[in-house]
């Protein structure tokens, strides 16, 4: 691919600032956070406004705390995302681990496809690394939306793609699935579930931290269409800098559920996740915008 001096420019730029070993790049981030927090005051608003309502059982000493573990590992977040530019396999391999990955090798040994139902919690930029994992001759592909500015978007894509994984448009799953399938081939595919929909596209609210909100039924559909197995991925983080996933089947026949079910059962499990640390959430997104309460 041809790109632009723009892009190499900038690329260059976080190619080195990626260089930074990991302990320095967490002094940054302790000294950024302040500013982050009490200056710049990042969507504190939103922030404050998500986490009250998500949690109405905890006090206001309770919320705040959340919310300042939730800046301090928003920071450590958008640092380590930059590494992608130039780590390792074998690092990121020890920092991002996939502990029960041999239930997805065996079913995609059996010619089935997965779909991997994840959330905007823990480093989902480092799940990216997952293609690792996953036997060589599958393909391995992760959904995104497509970023406004081109630049950028070459840039992340580039990004997200050095592990062995294509980067494939949300507009475009349907037809690389379909692809997928016309050539018996079982492939791998990741799918962060909980963005919003478009007013004009909501078809299915589910009840979701305090909330009842509308959600994306694509990958729903995805799944039952084509017969993949889908599969949350339940992440935790170990420590800073260190990050496990493990895989949870969420139905191993979905076409037999009633429309909508396996979303509820997703966020449900999503829930259930961003409770056990809920800190690790991407609570920035406005994601109860379109809630009915």
């Amino acid at each position: 691919m041809q790109y632009s001096k723009k892009h190499y420019i900038i690329f260059f730029i976080i190619k080195v600032l990626s260089y930074i070993p990991f302990w320095a790049l967490y002094v940054i981030s302790d000294i950024m956070y302040y500013p982050l927090y009490y200056i710049i005051r990042y969507r504190r608003k939103i922030v404050r406004k998500n986490l009250t309502e998500s949690f109405p059982e905890k006090n206001h000493h309770e919320i705040v705390s959340i919310e300042k573990k939730f800046y301090h590992f928003f920071m450590d977040m958008v640092l380590e995302s930059g590494k992608l530019a130039t780590i390792s396999p074998n690092e990121i391999m020890k920092r991002m681990k996939f502990s029960n990955i041999k239930m997805t090798n065996d079913l995609l040994d059996q010619g089935k496809s997965v779909d991997y139902f994840m959330g905007h919690y823990c480093n989902w930029e480092w799940m990216t690394s997952i293609g690792l994992w996953i036997k060589d001759d599958v393909v391995c592909a992760q959904v995104y939306h497509k970023l406004i500015n081109p630049t950028f978007d070459e840039i992340i894509k580039q990004m997200r793609e050095r592990m062995g994984n294509i980067c494939v448009e949300m507009r475009e799953t349907a037809r690389f699935v379909a692809n997928m399938a016309s050539q018996n081939k079982p492939c791998m595919v990741a799918l962060i579930a909980d963005q919003s929909p478009k007013r004009r596209q909501i078809k299915h609210y589910v009840k979701f931290l305090n909330h009842t909100v509308p959600v994306l039924v694509g990958p729903e559909k995805i799944a039952k269409h084509f017969g993949h197995i889908p599969v949350f991925v339940n992440a935790r983080r170990v420590k800073r800098g260190y990050y496990e996933c493990v895989f949870t089947p969420l139905h191993d026949n979905p076409s037999s559920l009633p429309d909508y079910e396996l979303s509820d059962i997703y966020f449900k499990h999503l829930e259930d996740e961003i409770r056990r640390q809920p800190e690790c959430y991407l609570w920035t997104h406005n994601r109860f915008k379109y809630a009915e309460y």
